[in-house]
Order: structure tokens, then C-alpha cells, then sequence
């Protein structure tokens, strides 16, 4: 019982984490098409400048104005960038912004050194909230898990339920329409693309207190965000949602699995037959737990290529 509480509370608030770097993400690539590799760098820009700014102006407005600062520097990225190479396909994005990743990851080294910073959650929020089974739960976790569930719901109703939503969808898929009723597509283009690394910003500026902050932190991130994305379906919010909990589940709870599909079969009695096989019969699920994402993310693409929630057509 103690094993199911705790990984399942602390594969939620990972699974929440995920869904803070890959809302954005889903808003970008699903929403605009355009294959962005550094998005994680942006939660990472995110996170320092959040630790920069704690020093000068406090961690509340710190996690306020870092965002707002990603958001500017994404929409210079769109604009500059991005918007001249848009035209020639997913190709010259993929390389564009891989780059750009390498170069906001060097500039990180250059000022801040090839370590972590000693970025910490402030003494006022250092306090637990409950205990689980003898061990003190951090207030902490459960304000990130809930600043993911503020981010969504305030998403969805903006894309839903205003008339910005209406303008950005529309924009998507009938671009002409929307610039013959007097709306500047490249402009909500741009404004996708900077709400969707403010979102990433924000997200590094809340967790990088929490986690380390260090210069290969977008890069541990990276593809796992793309797995949600790919696994949740292109340009659905809610299917982001949906997959970053279930990553997160899966990888906590198969990180405490001690067994291996030999222990399975030793339970009909073959169990020595299928040591005698080795490979990945004998191999513990906790050694999996990194691999078993990328498994599902696999098995998804075979079953349903669009996505646990993404449109079919």
C-alpha cells in the first residue's frame, strides 16, 4: 500500500511537470506544425532566469516576469527565425531550432558555468503538507501539480470559449479566410508561438526550485516532451493531459518493479527455462522504467497514429 500511495502521488505531480513543458509544446508543433526542438530550452531559460531575477526582485515575481521574458524571446525566435524558414518544410525548422537549442544551451554554460546553480524553493514554501506513510509530503510538489491544472484549465477556456481561440484555430486551417476578415495571420502565429515558450518558461521558473537546475536540463527533458505530445496527439490539449499522467504514472511506478518477466513465468513453473533464455526475459522492469515511455509511444503509432486524443483525419 505504501508503494502504490507514494508512486502514485509522486507519478502525478511528474505527469503534471509534463504537461507544464508540453502544453506549449502541443500549441506549437500540433496548432502551427512546426517541429520545435527548443522548447525545452526555453524551460530551461525559464528556470535561470527565474533564479537570477529571485535574487533582485523575490521568487514571486521572479516566477512572474521570467515567463513574460521567454515569451518575448520565442516571439523574437518566430519572427526572425523561424517565419523565413517556415516555408521549406518541417526539415529546415527541425534544424533551425536544433540549433538554436545548442546556442541558448551554450550561452547558459557561458554566463552561469557547466553546473548546477543553486536555485532553492523558498523557506516559506519548504514545509510538508501531509505524511504518507510515516514520511513528509512537500507542499511543493503539490503546488506544481497545481499550477498544471490552473495552466490547462485556462488553455482550454481560452482556446474554447474566446474569441482569441476562435481566431487562433481558425487561423490554423483557413489562414486566407481569416486575413480577408482584417486578422494578421503571421502576427497570431507569432503571439502561438510566444504564449507556447511562456508556458515553457513558466513551467522551468516553478520546477527548476524544485529540480536541479543545470545546463543539461532541457536536454534531459526533450524528447520525453515530444513523446507526450506524440502520444497524447497532435494539437490536443487534452491528450497532452491524459499522457503526461500516464508517463508519469508508468515510469513511477515501474521504477519500484523489482521483477522480470522470468518471475512472470515462474509462476507456471518455467522459470529456469526462461533464465536459460536471458536477454530481456530476465531484465528487471526498474531497469526498463527510462525505456518503457518510448514503448508506449511505439505501441501507440502501430494502434492509432494520431494519438490517444488526436483527429483521426
Amino acid at each position: 500500500m505504501e508503494f502504490f500511495t507514494v508512486s502514485l502521488l509522486n507519478g502525478s505531480v511528474y505527469g503534471l511537470l509534463l504537461f507544464m513543458v508540453s502544453a506549449g509544446l502541443t500549441l506549437i508543433f500540433g496548432m502551427m506544425g512546426v517541429l520545435n526542438f527548443a522548447h525545452t530550452s526555453f524551460y530551461m531559460v525559464g528556470a535561470y532566469l527565474a533564479y537570477s531575477l529571485g535574487k533582485v526582485i523575490g521568487f514571486w515575481p521572479a516566477i512572474i516576469v521570467a515567463p513574460l521574458i521567454v515569451g518575448v524571446l520565442g516571439a523574437l525566435v518566430e519572427r526572425y527565425l523561424l517565419r523565413r524558414v517556415h516555408r521549406y518544410g518541417h526539415g529546415h525548422q527541425l534544424l533551425l531550432t536544433f540549433g538554436v537549442s545548442f546556442i541558448i544551451a551554450e550561452v547558459i554554460k557561458l554566463f552561469y558555468g557547466n553546473y548546477p546553480v543553486d536555485y532553492r524553493i523558498p523557506e516559506s514554501l519548504s514545509f510538508s503538507v501531509f505524511t504518507v506513510f510515516g514520511a513528509n509530503y512537500p507542499f511543493y510538489r503539490l503546488l506544481i501539480g497545481g499550477t498544471s491544472i490552473l495552466m490547462f484549465v485556462l488553455i482550454y477556456l481560452l482556446l474554447t470559449k474566446t474569441r482569441i481561440g476562435i481566431v487562433v484555430r481558425s487561423a490554423i486551417y483557413k489562414p486566407r479566410m481569416v486575413e480577408a476578415l482584417g486578422h494578421n495571420v503571421p502576427m497570431v502565429f507569432m503571439g502561438v508561438f510566444a504564449v507556447g515558450a511562456a508556458l515553457a518558461g513558466l513551467a522551468g521558473s516553478v520546477a527548476g526550485a524544485f529540480y536541479t537546475t543545470n545546463p543539461n536540463m532541457a536536454l534531459e527533458l526533450g524528447v520525453i516532451v515530444f513523446v507526450v505530445v506524440v502520444v497524447g496527439g497532435l494539437g490536443s490539449l487534452e491528450g497532452a493531459m491524459l499522457a503526461s499522467l500516464l508517463i508519469g504514472l508508468i515510469s513511477s511506478f515501474a521504477v519500484g518493479i523489482d521483477y522480470s518477466l522470468a518471475d512472470l513465468f515462474g509462476l507456471f513453473g518455467a522459470r529456469e527455462w526462461a533464465e536459460s533464455l536471458g536477454g530481456l526475459l530476465t531484465l528487471k522492469v526498474s531497469s526498463m522504467s527510462a525505456t518503457i515511455p518510448f514503448l508506449l509511444m511505439l505501441l501507440i503509432l502501430l494502434l492509432r497514429p494520431s494519438g490517444l486524443m488526436g483527429d483521426r483525419e
